[in-house]
């Protein structure tokens, strides 16, 4: 409809694909409705590498897709935030460390790999507890992975919880982990959580699967593990958490990208000549 209308205004038309969408359609008359659409708009912004090769592999022109990262409000996520008292609230302890995770209770997200990988930390001798942000599908199936591991009074479901209590639950962490995986084409077209994080001055871990790769720079700001693996996950968190130091050098090189590359002035500039297409023609105006 977008597409029809612009087109009758002589307007442009500006698509934003986030990369699971390009997967999970299918190949029917709404998966051949969406390619329609990407390949006869003026512009389709990518939010990632991965999702612009999805959409090349749609057939759609290269030269009408614009790769702009998802933005971050540095300002609101950034470190230094008290937290304290989230801490007291779960009841973590002064010399405990804290594995986070925020997102849909969605299989692909890879939290039961993170519940099941405690109880090797604690046979690592790491005194750690795990705060899972979200609501969805898995949470009774977490409950009870987190039941049948022995764990279940180290793993925290919060739920929902304060839009301004967020950055502070980023803040209290030691580490965020999300260890997505694809599941019948349903994957991860990004990962906004970990620029989240990254701002927040915290090092973090991820999946390999989907588009992690343009939040997560390998080494720097973190790593990328096979979502399938319950050891290379383990391996993963005991080499951050057992290294302080190397966790704060992480965590400051994911703040200084995420505000270089995810700041929102830095998408605006990058947006802003979207605003001077010529509809007609895609050109600038």
């Amino acid at each position: 409809m977008a597409w029809l209308v612009a087109r009758f205004t002589f307007r442009p038309v500006v698509i934003y694909a986030h990369g699971e969408e390009l997967t999970t359609w299918g190949k029917g008359a709404k998966y051949k409705s969406m390619r329609f659409a990407l390949r006869h708009a003026d512009r389709v912004i990518a939010n990632s590498e991965f999702t612009r090769d999805e959409l090349m592999r749609m057939e759609v022109n290269s030269q009408k897709i614009v790769l702009i990262y998802p933005g971050v409000d540095t300002d609101r996520f950034r470190p230094g935030l008290t937290c304290d008292d989230l801490k007291a609230s779960i009841g973590l302890g002064a010399n405990q460390k804290l594995i986070l995770s925020v997102g849909r209770l969605s299989r692909r997200k890879g939290f039961d790999m993170v519940i099941r990988s405690l109880p090797e930390l604690l046979r690592q001798g790491l005194d750690v507890r795990y705060a899972l942000i979200g609501i969805g599908e898995d949470w009774d199936y977490l409950s009870a992975l987190a039941r049948e591991s022995g764990v279940s009074d180290r793993v925290h479901m919060l739920g929902h919880v304060p839009p301004e209590d967020l950055p502070r639950w980023y803040n209290a962490c030691d580490v965020f982990v999300m260890p997505n995986r694809e599941i019948n084409g349903d994957t991860e077209g990004f990962g906004m959580v970990f620029v989240e994080a990254a701002a927040c001055g915290k090092p973090v871990i991820g999946g390999r699967a989907g588009g992690t790769g343009a939040a997560i720079q390998e080494g720097v700001t973190g790593w990328r593990v096979d979502g399938l693996s319950e050891d290379a996950l383990s391996i993963a968190l005991v080499h951050i958490l057992r290294d302080q130091s190397l966790a704060i050098s992480v965590g400051g090189n994911g703040r200084a990208r995420a505000v270089s590359q995810f700041g929102w002035k830095t998408v605006a500039q990058k947006t802003m000549p979207l605003l001077r297409l010529d509809g007609s023609s895609g050109r600038r105006g």
